[in-house]
């Protein structure tokens, strides 16, 4: 741990700035470099998210990147913007974004933002900003823009000093780990994320044998995409489990907010069993308490959860969305089918791939058993995964608001049509049910469906096929 590089600055504040609308997105700000992205942006979300935490009574704020050859020269200016407002500054340099939190969360700072691209492509980054409060959404992030197009800011002298969490944040991780006589055999795939130097120090730490994959932290992504939620991309960490006879394979995204995890078998399991897993051990603890899952969850996991004695509900998708329901709801564990998941029990309630990591390996050490064993009880179902597919960006919401009416028209005919529309459409029907909604970080709609048959699976694809022609569009499934 080092505290070094202290300084003080002061910046006269420039006139207004006016962010192109598309990076303020509902539970961050994030865009493409070179396009609607650049340095100035960079300050101008300094100046304007600082004087949105000065405004709520803030004074300091931690700060972190991640491994995007873009991110160290936006971190310098969103530092510049945040000193020029009067917010003191404790940097704490490379790293996924969990860690960040962590560290709003260990030195108590009045803020945090993480410059981050998360899963996009490597041209992308953004900022994900959080109080020590709660996380900053929708109208906060407007908000932001709106103190930028004014040029309302703050004026102050900040300053900036460096700390290094990482190990404190290790040492945190592993307290939680509990102890076996058999201790567990892991890979984990970094996907060259920012993950990778945290990652080393805690496996070297763990019982047990781990091999690292793409640990090297890398920008330009040369192996695989860092999304763990598309299939292809735990080709890699499969082959590797099955190859080695180990026990479990975990992956993370590019910013490690987010967990992916196959079995010794190799099978994938998706997010919302994860959910269900982590509920059997939350609820022993929490018996009746609420677990959140956004609406792209499976309908299994939310009858599992009410199986075990909990509440389920369901809820929009949006990382932020969810840390704000789990809040509100006092939620020991709530997540999404995009990796996402927070613990409220034994954690701070942000989402954290790495500290997933441990809370699956507590629960195959818990079983005595195959990873494999702990979902074997649940009822098969038929589903495709998250299909996406790219639309003009400022006409998204519009589009499925048209599905929503389509929809809703023939719920009025056929009683055994529902729809929820919380967030996009879910659909459901004697077959099962299907879901579309607009990207809250992409220019693309998303869709899934899941039945309890394969023809039943059949006729709901060609029920969202002929809803999504509808809006001009085709979506295939193959």
């Amino acid at each position: 741990m080092t505290t070094a590089n202290t300084a003080k600055k002061t910046e006269m504040a420039p006139a207004a700035f006016k962010f192109d609308q598309e990076i303020l997105r509902e539970y961050d700000i994030r865009g493409q470099v070179g396009k609607n992205l650049s340095e100035d942006v960079a300050y101008a979300v300094g100046l304007s998210y600082g004087t949105y935490v000065r405004r709520k009574g803030g004074k300091t704020v931690a700060l972190g990147f991640d491994g995007r050859a873009s991110s160290p020269i936006l971190s310098a200016a969103v530092v510049r913007g945040l000193m020029a407002v009067g917010l003191d500054v404790t940097d704490i340099g490379l790293g996924p974004t969990p860690m960040l939190y962590y560290a709003v969360k260990h030195l108590k700072t009045d803020a945090g933002i993480m410059i981050t691209g998360s899963h996009n492509p490597s041209d992308y980054n953004g900022f994900k900003m959080t109080l020590q409060t709660g996380p900053v959404y929708g109208p906060a992030v407007q908000e932001i823009g709106r103190i930028a197009r004014e040029g309302d800011y703050e004026t102050g002298e900040g300053s900036i000093k460096t700390f290094d969490i990482q190990d404190i944040y290790v040492d945190r991780l592993m307290a939680d780990l509990k102890q076996t006589n058999k201790p567990l055999n892991v890979v984990w795939d970094c996907g060259n994320g920012a993950a990778g130097e945290i990652t080393r120090r805690l496996t070297k730490k763990l019982p047990g044998k781990h091999i690292l994959l793409f640990d090297e932290i890398d920008g330009t992504f040369p192996n695989h995409h860092p999304d763990p939620t598309v299939d292809h991309n735990l080709e890699d960490l499969i082959k590797c489990v099955k190859d080695n006879g180990f026990d479990l394979g975990i992956a993370f995204d590019g910013d490690a907010d987010r967990i992916g995890a196959v079995d010794e078998k190799g099978g994938i399991l998706r997010c919302d069993s994860l959910i269900t897993i982590y509920a059997r051990d939350v609820l022993k603890r929490h018996p009746g308490a609420t677990i959140v899952g956004d609406v792209k969850c499976s309908q299994v996991m939310y009858d599992e959860i009410a199986r075990l004695g909990g509440k389920p509900v369901m809820w929009k998708t949006g990382h932020s969305l969810i840390k704000a329901k789990m809040a509100e709801e006092k939620s020991p564990l709530s997540g999404e089918l995009s990796g996402h998941i927070f613990f409220g029990d034994g954690w701070y309630g942000f989402d954290d791939g790495l500290y997933c990591g441990i809370r699956l390996m507590n629960a195959v050490i818990d079983a005595n058993a195959p990873a494999s064993t702990l979902t074997a009880h649940l009822p098969q179902i038929f589903n495709t995964p998250e299909i996406r597919f790219e639309v003009d960006e400022v006409k998204k919401f519009d589009l499925v608001a048209a599905v929503v009416a389509s929809v809703k028209a023939q719920a009025q005919k056929d009683p055994s049509i529902a729809v929820n529309d919380i967030d996009g459409a879910r659909v459901n029907t004697k077959d099962g049910w299907w879901l579309l909604r607009a990207s809250n970080t992409q220019n693309v709609l998303v869709t899934r469906a899941e039945a309890q048959s394969a023809d039943a699976l059949e006729r709901l694809k060609d029920m969202v096929r002929t809803e999504v022609g509808k809006i001009g569009y085709d979506v295939s499934f193959a």
